[in-house]
């Protein structure tokens, strides 16, 4: 699993001055997030976070092109809850001990000068499924400690665990698996 998200990730850079060149952005495992909520028996929503995620997205903005490639470590699930945690890993769900990774892969689109969604195909518990990341927001800066360009986005997908053959039996995910994937995502621009 918006963008390194799953997400998705994939809205990095985006509002910068055009420039004639492929830029590579490496994310930034302390500020990029996937998260996802889904409905827990139709009595509230379940929210869990993943915290470890790498990857890169490249842009070019003059020719308004990009890619996304991020991978997700799927053991790094957090829900704030123990039992929850083990579920989410067992085989019932992520079977984090056969499938330990998240991926995801998709080109950049843009509308006028910039990219507002990704297209790309997502790999989740083996099976792999095309999935588009709406870019949300975006905004690229030179970072005050770092002095140099950090680009950030806000994104998000819907996908359904029932796809990709994931249940959860004991918390249900109800909705029939539907749930929402959100990516905070931050990265910083490659040297060299």
């Amino acid at each position: 699993m918006s963008k390194r998200a799953l997400c998705v990730v994939a809205g990095l850079c985006l509002t910068s001055p055009a420039f004639a060149e492929s830029i590579t952005y490496v994310l930034d495992p302390m500020h990029t997030y996937p998260s996802i909520e889904f409905p827990h028996m139709g009595i509230s929503v379940w929210r869990g976070k993943f915290d470890k995620t790498s990857g890169t997205v490249v842009i070019d903005r003059a020719a308004k092109t990009g890619s996304v490639d991020i991978v997700v470590q799927a053991d790094s699930i957090d829900f704030g809850l123990a039992d929850m945690n083990k579920e989410a890993k067992s085989d019932k769900f992520f079977d984090v001990a056969k499938y330990p990774t998240v991926t995801y892969k998709g080109t950049l689109e843009f509308v006028g000068d910039e990219p507002k969604s990704v297209k790309g195909q997502i790999t989740l518990h083996g099976v792999t499924k095309p999935l588009t990341l709406e870019i949300l927001s975006s905004k690229c800066i030179e970072h005050p400690f770092y002095k140099k360009e950090v680009c950030g986005a806000d994104v998000q997908a819907t996908l359904n665990w029932a796809e990709f053959g994931m249940q959860m039996s004991s918390y249900g995910a109800g909705d029939a698996g539907k749930t929402l994937l959100r990516i905070q995502v931050e990265g910083a621009r490659k040297e060299g």
